[in-house]
């Protein structure tokens, strides 16, 4: 059982994961990731199976944040649910594709493909680098390959997808503020297919800690949820009031930070 302290910061980084899920549309994992990481770290975690289990309980959680926060999106009429149809089958094949993959690699691996994800994102946040709305929505075969590919990768790195599916819209005239509500949407499938592959390639594993099912460890699950399914709605809020574009250039710094300090400890 994990100490007062860990508990604490379980539910300040749900907290964070909340008001950046409603805001961004990238479903918080982008933060909880690297912090379950290094919470893992600290607790004395196998290390054999380390990133697995923050992946995991990551995408875990965001089943969770992302229902709160689509939730407040759609209240605003700012969620594509035809999108959301369309690209949800390739979606559900990928993450599960995504999360057989992730059990067979090594954490040193998926530490470094994070590192390099997180890179690239907080290099296009900060540069405001996005499509050009030059096209539009593509039919079944496109939007199937699209959720194949978004499912994937984001089953790697343990998100949302928001930070694919976001520009992905944007390019295909898709206003912003929608895209970013359609995004929190198309999180909760990547999760829920996503958790469904770690518990079950979890099961098997041997270097798994108690109260653990699968690669999910269940208390940073409680306490990240707790929090972020309350933020949720008020980043979902701040995202129709505040300069978001500036607010992605700080949080770009940050991540910019995260990746370089993940970066660093692999040497």
């Amino acid at each position: 059982m994990p100490s007062l302290s860990f508990w604490l910061a379980y539910l300040a980084f749900g907290v964070v994961a909340g008001i950046i899920a409603g805001l961004l549309g990238v479903g918080g994992g982008i933060v909880v990731v690297p912090a379950l990481y290094w919470l893992f770290t600290a607790q004395g975690l196998p290390q054999a199976t380390i990133m697995q289990m923050a992946l995991g309980t990551s995408l875990a959680t965001i089943i969770f944040t992302s229902i709160a926060s689509y939730r407040a999106h759609d209240r605003r009429g700012a969620v594509r649910w035809d999108i959301f149809k369309s690209i949800t089958p390739g979606i559900l094949i990928g993450s599960l594709c995504g999360s057989w993959v992730a059990a067979q690699l090594s954490t040193k691996f998926l530490k470094g493909f994070f590192v390099a994800f997180l890179y690239y994102v907080s290099i296009q946040m900060l540069l405001n680098i996005k499509p050009k709305p030059t096209r539009q929505v593509p039919g079944t075969g496109g939007m199937f390959a699209t959720g194949g590919i978004v499912g994937l990768v984001s089953n790697l790195v343990g998100i949302g997808g928001g930070t694919m599916t976001v520009p992905f819209l944007t390019w295909c005239n898709v206003p912003i503020h929608v895209a970013v509500g359609t995004a929190s949407a198309i999180g909760l499938p990547i999760a829920a297919a996503g958790t469904i592959g770690y518990l079950a390639n979890g099961l098997a594993a041997k270097d798994v800690p108690s109260l653990s099912l699968g690669f999910v460890y269940l208390p940073a699950l409680i306490g990240i949820v707790a929090m972020s399914m309350w933020t949720a709605k008020y980043g979902a809020k701040l995202a129709h009031a505040l300069p978001v574009a500036t607010l992605k250039r700080v949080f770009a710094l940050f991540l910019l930070a995260m990746a370089t300090r993940m970066l660093w400890s692999m040497f």
